[in-house]
């Protein structure tokens, strides 16, 4: 009953714009275990976990993580360190090496051939290849679903490789010695580190926007595909050791070690503090965004208490960070599709600087509509949406935007390519 009725008073909250006092986080019951990895894929959610206790692994929950099944046949290693996906292959980087599953978790098969280096810490997938990040070994690389691996370390000068992350052609690997990028799928890597030398964490992106949380200077920014940096993780956090990134629209989290979730709506110009009541435990491990909830996996507290994974309703937190005029965009703007190449689902970003009618549509190379993403008066602001396409043939796709401001005064009209690569 209680459950019901703190449903009915957020939907009311939503609607009147009206943030409760005493909104806060919602431990899931999961798992007694400290979440190390959050990934979606369609309407599922998984985690991954560690701890040492019997019930770690991987869990999965269909419902926005509201309940959690645990799914772990044929997963030898349950100290889950890394998770991503493509199309139908989930993939799971542990203690001892990467593992497959073609079934959404239900069966798992080790996948290690030529992976010398068995301790898993971060995985990624650019087009048909698909990345491991290693403790001691750097990277290595298997262009066949994980079937085969070889080393794809050249110009790395770290071994230990704490996340890794791709946008467009562009793979970057997170270290202890800073970030690194290749260009050629792994075949060679400088370094992208100017104004940046410190340990990263992990990164998100936003369009051109590359953010890296680092062990203790807070969150960087590049614009240059990391070709130089700039600080921004400064005002308003107050735990600069963050180990979790994540975006929603314009709304940029940071889970840190030791002080919970934050959030910046200026790219990491300012942030404010999320945690409300309700987070017993601060080392935020891993964030992820799914359906209206922000899904945030917990560390090993202090004393040792493995909290698992917690949920947060988005409009409890974006309705109540104020936006400043300040905030708004000054022009209209279609960005690049990110990921691009993508398989299948992809996110548009744009910005209208007035209230507008705004039309943006997903054609194919002859002209045909392929999708209508959006067709209404949208709020100035920065906007993103999401584009699906598991239904669509592989090919080079288009998509336009036209916005006129409601008072007719405004126009814009661009259009872009985007890849799509099963």
């Amino acid at each position: 009953m209680k459950s019901i009725f703190r449903f009915l008073f957020v939907v009311f909250c939503i609607f009147t714009n009206i943030i409760p006092l005493y909104a806060q986080w919602v431990n899931t019951g999961a798992t007694n275990t400290a979440a190390n990895a959050l990934v979606v894929s369609g309407t599922n959610l998984f985690a991954g976990t560690n701890g040492g206790v019997p019930l770690s692994g991987v869990f999965r929950s269909t419902d926005n993580g509201a309940n959690w099944t645990r799914v772990i046949t044929g997963l030898s290693n349950s100290n889950v360190y890394a998770l991503a996906v493509s199309g139908t292959n989930l993939f799971a980087g542990v203690y001892d090496g990467v593992y497959r599953s073609t079934n959404n978790g239900t069966n798992w098969t080790a996948i290690n051939n030529g992976l010398v280096y068995t301790n898993i810490w971060s995985l990624c997938i650019s087009g048909t290849n698909l990345f491991a990040g290693t403790v001691g070994g750097g990277v290595f690389r298997s262009t066949d679903n994980g079937a085969n691996w070889t080393e794809a370390n050249t110009g790395i000068a770290s071994t230990l490789v704490y996340s890794l992350a791709v946008s467009g052609t562009n793979i970057f690997a997170a270290t202890n010695s800073g970030v690194f990028r290749s260009t050629d799928n792994g075949t060679s890597w400088t370094v992208a580190n100017t104004g940046l030398n410190t340990t990263v964490s992990v990164f998100a992106f936003s369009g051109t926007k590359l953010f890296a949380g680092t062990g203790g200077n807070g969150v960087f920014l590049s614009t240059n595909n990391g070709t130089s940096w700039t600080g921004v993780g400064t005002t308003g956090l107050t735990q600069t050791d963050v180990r979790a990134l994540t975006i929603s629209g314009t709304n940029l989290f940071a889970g840190t070690w030791g002080a919970g979730v934050y959030l910046s709506t200026n790219n990491g110009a300012n942030w404010t503090s999320v945690n409300s009541t309700g987070l017993t435990n601060s080392r935020v491990h891993a964030l992820a965004v799914s359906g209206t909830n922000l899904i945030a996996g917990i560390d090993l507290g202090v004393p040792t208490i493995y909290d698992g994974i917690w949920r947060r309703p988005l409009p409890e937190m974006i309705t109540s960070v104020e936006k400043l005029p300040t905030d708004l965009p000054a022009n209209f703007s279609l960005d690049q599709n990110y990921p691009n190449p993508f398989n299948p689902t992809t996110m548009i970003s744009y910005t209208v600087p007035y209230e507008s009618n705004v039309k943006l549509v997903v054609y194919n190379l002859i002209g045909q509509v392929v999708k209508e993403l959006v067709k209404e008066n949208i709020s100035a602001g920065f906007h993103e949406v999401s584009f699906d396409a598991s239904k669509l043939t592989s090919g080079v796709y288009l998509y336009s935007l036209k916005a006129i401001s409601t008072d007719g005064k405004n126009n814009y009209q661009n259009e872009k390519k985007m890849i799509l690569m099963k």
